[in-house]
């Protein structure tokens, strides 16, 4: 009987492996998708994210990032902008992530599976993963977790919550900034990546049923900009998803699976890192059920600063005033930011 099962080889599943065979755990990858993972997401590592990797033993390769810039949607330049102050982020390709960690997993010896978790059953001293045994189950399964929903631990969102959507795409060109730059516009807002030396990333934000080029319209300037050859756009959501609990028995939710409230502040992947570190923490110690306190400790400043920020956008004259007042309140924007890019729990 094996020790433990991942659920999922993405980014935050493939760091769960590894903490918990640096643990001594026997451990084994359930990842039904082939190659390398790519999916719709800003492709900033926050500073708290690369620190985690670090940890790991984990350098992708990419662009170092020195902090956010916010630009209205005029985007002539004046802006807020905050440095981070704990350190580098990186722009890095979401394969390019995916193959540095499954690099070392596979270095690691631990087993990766190509095959989905397909039925859960819970006994006292074990779970049972499509029949097999195991004493422990980690669902790191994304955004729509299937082992969230076969556990029925999906949680409705809440009435008034808005339903937004993130897309995509990759620009051949040079980087312009060392920054994440963050366009804001009366309805979306459009995150630009450096991702490599000759590689740009642009995601936008918005609200169900909107199309790339339409929200990428808003930003005139960013779309002058963009002059070189742009690959497909992938798109995700809708982003806001919950469940009723992190943990449930011998199974813990870690990632977008445990819950997600959206990208706007850019902190998912530094926090599914932590979260994967403190779920195996909580396995070795044979404590499961202590694992949802310490996730929701993890997210807490990320989630308030989140909620708020959401909740102050949703309405128009807000979006307008934002930029302006973020620039003139450089020390509060700084703040903010660093609050979300500091290591989660304080430590690296």
């Amino acid at each position: 009987m094996r020790d433990l099962v991942v659920a999922g080889g993405g980014p935050v599943g493939l760091a769960s492996a590894l903490h918990a065979h640096r643990a001594g755990l026997s451990v084994v990858v359930r990842e039904p998708r082939d190659g390398p993972i790519d999916k719709a997401c800003g492709e900033g590592l926050m500073p708290g994210a690369v620190a985690e990797l670090a940890d790991l033993g984990v350098h992708p390769p990419g662009r170092a990032l020195t902090g956010i810039h916010y630009l209205d949607s005029a985007g002539r330049g004046v802006g807020a902008t905050a440095r981070f102050a704990a350190g580098p982020g990186r722009g890095v390709r979401r394969t390019t992530l995916h193959d540095a960690l499954a690099a070392a997993v596979a270095a690691a010896g631990i087993p990766v599976e190509q095959r989905a978790v397909q039925d859960v059953r819970q006994l006292d001293d074990r779970v049972l993963v499509d029949g097999e045994p195991a004493r422990y189950l980690l669902a790191a399964d994304g955004l729509h977790s299937p082992v969230r929903r076969l556990l029925d631990l999906d949680a409705p969102a809440p009435a008034r919550s808005r339903r937004r959507f993130g897309l995509r795409c990759h620009v051949e060109q040079a980087p312009w900034t060392s920054y994440v730059e963050v366009h804001w516009s009366p309805r979306a807002e459009a995150y630009v990546t450096p991702v490599a030396d000759d590689l740009v990333g642009v995601a936008v934000l918005g609200e169900a049923g909107s199309r790339f080029e339409d929200l990428l319209a808003d930003f005139p300037v960013l779309g002058e900009r963009l002059t070189g050859t742009r690959s497909r756009v992938l798109g995700a959501g809708p982003l806001r998803q919950r469940a009723r609990t992190r943990t449930a028995g011998r199974v813990l939710l870690v990632g977008d699976a445990a819950g997600y409230v959206d990208a706007l502040t850019g902190e998912g992947i530094a926090l599914g890192l932590a979260q994967a570190r403190a779920a195996v923490d909580c396995l070795v110690a044979d404590r499961p059920e202590h694992y949802d306190a310490r996730a929701r400790r993890l997210g807490l400043r990320h989630e308030l600063l989140t909620h708020a920020l959401l909740r102050a956008t949703a309405h128009p004259p807000v979006r307008r005033v934002l930029v302006p007042v973020a620039t003139r309140l450089p020390w509060l924007f700084s703040a903010a930011v660093n609050q979300l890019a500091r290591p989660a729990g304080g430590t690296a």
